[in-house]
């Protein structure tokens, strides 16, 4: 009686899951009033990854470099989560300047348990090209684009999934939470089935990881800077991390407009506002 109670119980969480991860296939999520309640557990530690560092300038515009951006709004983000959020413990990848292997980053938020990761980088429109010069050698030339403005946020893309595996596996004991037998009708961890909800859970916490993108597109817009959208790419800075994993791009560092703005007290003020009203935002409905 106590094993067909149980496989009810498990069937029961598989059914919520399964009907929360059917949507993950777009990028854009549902509107709010059509999406299904939540199952998440509460948000109480947040990992804050600035992004590059050290011997890694990042991308460099003209007057400054992305790691010392990065740096300066992950500092000022987690102060005033800290200050502002209570219950809520910011952990950072990096708090000077120190160069810090990809790997290293989210592997943090998964010894921490973290339930939130958030990389912050800036981005650059200007790449290169093979030219001849005045000798007739070919050389790379830099070709700028200043003119390309806005921001995007990235979640890992599909085919990096597998990777998450082990993440999962080793953060089973979130599960065991408190409340844990109240939000997930007492299942086992332990048990063999447990994998089928590893499955799930990384299809769940990318469909977790969108609304915390769309929330942050959706903040940015207010500045009045082009949203260039919710993206899935192969980044490795995310695929390892056991929990929803953004990467976010303040905007341009090849764009003296955006360059000058992001270097500015006010338009770090308005960056990090508009990333804690994303991620409260987040919080409340994975709460509720």
């Amino acid at each position: 009686m106590t094993r067909n109670l149980n496989v009810k119980k498990l069937t029961l969480f598989v059914a919520t899951i399964f009907t929360l991860t059917l949507t993950t296939s777009s990028i854009t999520p549902p509107p709010a009033e059509q999406e299904p309640k939540s199952v998440g557990h509460p948000v109480r530690t947040i990992v804050l990854d600035a992004g590059h560092g050290g011997k890694d300038n990042g991308a460099v515009g003209r007057k400054s470099n992305e790691k010392d951006i990065a740096l300066e709004v992950a500092l000022k983000l987690g102060k005033k989560i800290e200050d502002e959020i209570p219950g809520v413990k910011v952990i950072y990848t990096r708090k000077t300047d120190i160069f810090l292997p990809l790997y290293e980053r989210p592997a943090l938020a998964n010894k921490h348990k973290a339930d939130l990761f958030i990389s912050i980088h800036c981005n650059s429109a200007n790449g290169t090209r093979r030219v001849k010069n005045s000798r007739g050698r070919w050389v790379n030339t830099t070709v700028r684009r200043p003119n390309v403005t806005g921001t995007e946020t990235f979640v890992c893309g599909f085919n990096r999934l597998g990777s998450q595996d082990v993440a999962i596996r080793e953060n089973a004991s979130i599960l065991l939470e408190d409340n844990y037998e109240e939000n997930y009708g007492g299942f086992d961890p332990k048990d063999p089935s447990s994998m089928i909800v590893f499955q799930l859970m990384k299809n769940q916490y990318r469909r977790e990881s969108i609304k915390l993108a769309s929330h942050m597109q959706d903040e940015f817009s207010k500045s009045n800077r082009p949203n260039r959208g919710v993206q899935e790419l192969s980044l490795a800075v995310l695929s390892t991390a056991g929990m929803p994993a953004v990467l976010t791009e303040l905007g341009f560092m090849s764009s003296p407009t955006e360059e000058d703005y992001m270097l500015s007290a006010a338009g770090q003020k308005e960056i990090v506002q508009h990333l804690f009203n994303a991620i409260k935002t987040y919080k409340t409905a994975v709460e509720r």
